[in-house]
């Protein structure tokens, strides 16, 4: 297993691929863990003095249908973040309001030295061109269903399991685990 020291480094052994930041993709199935990853990164970025941002994209689904094929979460992403940042521009991202089921408010992105964007559909292939490492975290199925349930209750069970199937078709579809540079498994 890769620990969090060794994914930082090996962000900071490459050249700047978003503009003059790198971009640390986090992606894996609902529940394996990329969230408590992610935090660690962050950690370990500021250890280092570095500026580091993590944008998780539960704030940018557009609800539990935010992964489906059809769905504006990779243009969204594109234009309102990794285009304007490759660009040495700030980012600009709206918040999606899960109770109120719509978007909400904007946020502002500096540049940082490093973006950790995590969540379901972060190492998408139309983000590749912007991705200095992406990193595959997994879990068997029934730790990721009890983790999800221990988090969000049993009534959204039935929304995890849909999320579950377009999250299988999307990473699928964009061959993210085989195209990882580092696979960590959470149990």
């Amino acid at each position: 297993m890769t620990d969090v020291a060794e994914v930082v480094a090996l962000a900071l052994g490459e050249s700047p691929t978003l503009g003059g930041s790198r971009l640390v993709c986090v992606d894996g199935p609902a529940g394996s863990g990329k969230t408590t990853l992610a935090m660690g990164l962050q950690s370990s970025l500021e250890r280092r003095g570095l500026v580091g941002s993590t944008l998780h994209l539960d704030d940018l689904y557009e609800g539990w249908s935010g992964i489906d094929a059809n769905s504006e979460l990779e243009p969204r992403v594109l234009d309102q973040v990794l285009r304007p940042l490759a660009a040495g521009q700030p980012g600009r991202w709206q918040r999606y309001d899960w109770h109120a089921q719509r978007f909400a408010e904007w946020h502002d992105l500096p540049p940082p030295d490093v973006l950790v964007l995590e969540g379901c559909g972060s190492g998408a292939r139309t983000y590749a061109p912007y991705i200095t490492v992406l990193v595959w975290v997994e879990a068997d199925r029934s730790t990721r269903i009890a983790r999800g349930v221990a988090r969000d209750g049993e009534a959204v069970l039935p929304k995890w399991l849909r999320w579950m199937d377009a999250e299988a078709r999307h990473f699928a579809a964009n061959r993210t685990r085989e195209r990882a540079d580092v696979r960590l498994w959470t149990g």
